[in-house]
């Protein structure tokens, strides 16, 4: 874990004065991350406001954890499941705002053991929460090739992983 990575969250300002805050508001960061966003939320939110926050990511959860507020909340999981979340909170009506900053994070990508990185060798992860689901590398081994070149091709932008994908499925 990274424990003394110092993120800057870009656009800050902008993407939390567009959720027009209510000081007695119900918000949901979708996206912790490293907190920015929750951070300034709760610093304009009164003693009767929430915020509900949200992510998949292990370190991003033992960051929020280190918030101590009572107004604030946060949820291990992915913010697809946002419907059962908020039902489970009797909070469907009542929330007020929701904040998703979508993509990889600077912590994720600097961090070769993440898996992410294109600048540092690590093992090929690539999940955003390491402890569920298939790593990249698990994959690769089990995926038809037919699989990885539509991969290739449809997120990775490659457009010649038809005359790639082949040499480096075999290899």
């Amino acid at each position: 874990m990274m424990e003394n990575y110092k993120h800057t969250t870009v656009l800050l300002d902008e993407a939390v004065n567009g959720l027009n805050i209510r000081p007695d508001g119900i918000y949901i960061d979708g996206t912790f991350g490293r907190g920015g966003h929750s951070r300034l939320i709760l610093s304009q939110l009164g003693e009767e406001g929430r915020l509900l926050a949200i992510d998949r990511d292990p370190q991003a959860i033992a960051v929020a954890k280190t918030i101590d507020d009572p107004r604030f909340s946060i949820i291990h999981g992915p913010f697809s499941a946002l419907g059962e979340y908020v039902a489970e909170r009797d909070l469907i009506g009542k929330i007020d705002g929701i904040l998703l900053d979508l993509g990889v994070s600077s912590p994720q990508l600097d961090d070769a053991e993440r898996g992410f990185s294109f600048m540092r060798d690590g093992p090929l992860d690539m999940r955003m929460d390491p402890t569920r689901g298939q790593s990249a590398a698990e994959w690769l081994q089990t995926a038809e090739e037919a699989d990885i070149a539509w991969v290739l091709k449809t997120y990775g932008e490659e457009r010649f992983c038809q005359t790639h994908c082949p040499r480096h499925c075999r290899a």
